[in-house]
């Protein structure tokens, strides 16, 4: 038998929402596919209320599939054989999609030009039938082993079966929300938080902070490994790796112990605002849970946020640690976060951090700081990788720790 050809058939659902500003996210959309699609010599299109990916050899279905698994905007995605609106045709068709283990079926069709010479009740009978007649499969509305879905719009005509329906991401596409700078530690709840708001349409680069060489260089390369695999989901990614000893040595010298670990995150958020200016990125990304941890009540969360005039998301704010693991897995991120690392906070860390720091208790903690200098410090050493997306070009290596820290 002659191998399939399918043209993949892309849905979306929330981006058609967007009433007059459609055509932009359908744009950003189609743009986001085609990244995803580099290298495989597929032609990507749009027609009202779906992209096409036309020309795609069963040898390249499993490779199409995984990256569109990451494009956020996708609601769901089949590998459909196309023809012209002609039932006789498509019967034919939807017979070579019928699996050797399927006892019943059903077909379900969705007819968007509406001066086809038929309805879809009648479409969904006259395919039903054939398919019936050819193979002896039973009729199962209600519970059947396999649905044939027929779509028609414009002068075309898809069939597909359920077997070859895979869903997407759902969210908005990877641009239509400006771009965010995310705090990456190199644990388990930051790039879940990034991968969040990336979901959300805001594309994200990254901030990692180091103690080196007074704590190991093992978080920065965690980092970076991360930023990779996020990097699938918005075509590339940019790392900025930012020294903290100097930072956190000030602030030991000078200011009082329980307040260290909030200082630490006031410079951090410092430092990433700046760089986010540099960036031209709108808010500040965490993965602060509330609660989780001494640094993460309600008022240290404030009391932290308040050293920056910016926007600060923690879209993991709510979510209990099982749940974030679970996503982590579900990204890809988890065994790259679980490996071993001696975290920046750690260094010089409070015996009795405090619990419920105001954010005038922390200006104080503050007074004696040279704040703007050690932020431009911090800054002037930032070490920035410009990882490329995994479809575009080769990986980079891991970082080398800086010889001066």
């Amino acid at each position: 038998m002659e191998a399939l050809t399918y043209t993949a058939l892309l849905h979306y659902h929330e981006v058609s929402l967007k009433g007059k500003n459609r055509a932009r996210f359908e744009q950003i959309l189609l743009s986001r596919v085609q990244e995803a699609l580099h290298g495989l010599g597929l032609k990507v299109s749009r027609i009202p209320g779906r992209i096409l990916v036309r020309g795609v050899p069963e040898a390249k279905r499993k490779a199409v599939k995984e990256r569109l698994e990451k494009v956020f905007g996708l609601s769901n995605f089949a590998f459909a054989l196309e023809a012209d609106p002609d039932l006789d045709r498509l019967a034919e068709l939807a017979l070579r999609l019928i699996p050797k283990d399927a006892k019943t079926f059903r077909v379900s069709a969705k007819r968007g030009n509406k001066k086809l010479p038929f309805t879809s009740i009648e479409a969904e009978r006259e395919v039903g039938g054939r398919i019936a007649a050819k193979t002896g499969l039973k009729v199962d509305l209600k519970h059947p082993e396999l649905v044939v879905f027929l779509e028609f719009a414009l002068d075309r005509a898809w069939v597909y079966t359920d077997r070859l329906r895979y869903p997407g991401p759902g969210g908005l596409p990877v641009g239509a929300s400006g771009k965010v700078m995310t705090l990456l530690s190199g644990g388990i709840d930051s790039p879940v938080a990034a991968w969040r708001i990336m979901k959300r349409g805001a594309k994200s680069a990254f901030v990692h902070f180091h103690s080196y060489p007074h704590t190991d260089f093992a978080s920065a390369v965690k980092a970076k490994r991360e930023a990779e695999v996020l990097a699938a989901w918005q075509g590339g990614a940019r790392l900025y790796l930012v020294p903290l000893a100097g930072v956190q040595a000030e602030i030991f010298a000078k200011s009082p112990e329980k307040y260290r670990t909030l200082l630490y995150r006031r410079f951090m958020f410092r430092i990433a605002h700046r760089l986010a200016e540099r960036e031209g990125a709108g808010a500040l990304v965490t993965g602060d849970a509330l609660g989780q941890v001494a640094s993460q009540t309600l008022e240290n969360l404030h009391a932290v946020s308040k050293a920056v005039d910016a926007l600060v998301l923690r879209p993991l704010v709510g979510m209990d640690k099982v749940e974030v693991i679970e996503e982590a897995k579900r990204i890809g991120t988890y065994e790259i976060s679980i490996l071993p690392q001696q975290d920046c906070c750690s260094f010089l860390e409070p015996r009795r951090p405090a619990t419920r720091a105001t954010p005038e208790e922390l200006d104080e903690a503050e007074r004696d700081l040279r704040v703007e200098d050690l932020v431009e410090a911090a800054l002037g050493k930032a070490e920035l990788l410009k990882l490329p997306s995994p479809y575009k070009g080769e990986p980079l290596p891991d970082p080398e720790p800086p010889e001066e820290a």
